[in-house]
């Protein structure tokens, strides 16, 4: 088995003397989608900050794989309307990319987008176009913070699709946010539910059934994400990890 791209260690964080994360485990591997979600206030964006190692945990211990290269898609990007700023000049700002901007172009499929200003493309072209401009720096691991924000749902599958490619065939791990698991069940090895700590973990169909989720989510939230596609060549216990080799589908 591999080293890990990231393992966190019981997590925890403090600010003005309340615990806003605790006791948080957290591991990202090579060509995995580990989804992280949680209702608001849940602590998602601080481990999320964590990771990406722009806070230290007041308890605990994150340990990256040497020379691990993070490409980190945010949740929203600002841009001033009246600026003028294309789509090129947008990807190749911030020092040189380790990828060829056309091999990032072709893969996130905006060829056609390089002369267009930012503040003008729609919420599903800005969503590739940020993650293009995370490509760039060829990483280990992808940091997606709540990717299909603002995108309509048929734009949303397709970023789930993009996404589940682009792990495939760079073969780099993927952490990404999001508030529920509808439309990522199909693409997404493992979850982790949070809510200041982790309410519970495991393959998708394992933690929609799991009391912690339905507490959080409600059991109206069963059926929406309960109907996916998943092919395997193995099958998984109750928590996620692998236990036979077959070929199954879930419906």
């Amino acid at each position: 088995m591999s080293e890990p791209l990231l393992t966190a260690r019981q997590v925890g964080v403090r600010r003005g003397g309340r615990e806003i994360l605790q006791g948080a485990d957290l591991t990202l591997e090579a060509g995995k989608i580990v989804t992280l979600i949680g209702p608001n206030g849940a602590g998602k964006t601080t481990l999320v900050r964590c990771v990406l190692g722009l806070i230290q945990p007041d308890e605990g211990l994150i340990e990256r794989r040497p020379g691990l290269r993070i490409g980190y898609m945010p949740q929203k990007l600002h841009i001033d309307p009246s600026l003028p700023l294309t789509v090129k000049r947008f990807l190749t700002l911030g020092g040189t990319p380790r990828l060829p901007l056309d091999e990032v172009l072709a893969l996130t499929g905006i060829e056609s987008l390089t002369g267009a200003t930012m503040s003008n493309l729609s919420g599903g072209e800005t969503q590739r176009v940020l993650l293009a401009r995370a490509l760039l720096r060829d990483p280990n691991l992808l940091v997606l913070d709540e990717p299909v924000q603002g995108v309509d749902v048929t734009g949303q599958e397709a970023l789930y699709r993009l996404i589940n490619d682009i792990r495939r065939q760079r073969q780099c791990g993927v952490l990404l946010v999001s508030h529920d698991l509808h439309l990522v069940m199909a693409t997404t090895d493992t979850v982790i539910c949070l809510n200041q700590h982790v309410c519970c973990h495991g393959h998708p169909e394992h933690v929609t059934n799991d009391p912690a989720y339905i507490a959080l989510f409600g059991e109206s939230a069963k059926p929406l994400v309960a109907p996916y596609t998943h092919h395997h060549d193995h099958t998984h216990d109750d928590h996620g990890n692998i236990v036979e080799k077959d070929q199954h589908r879930h419906a």
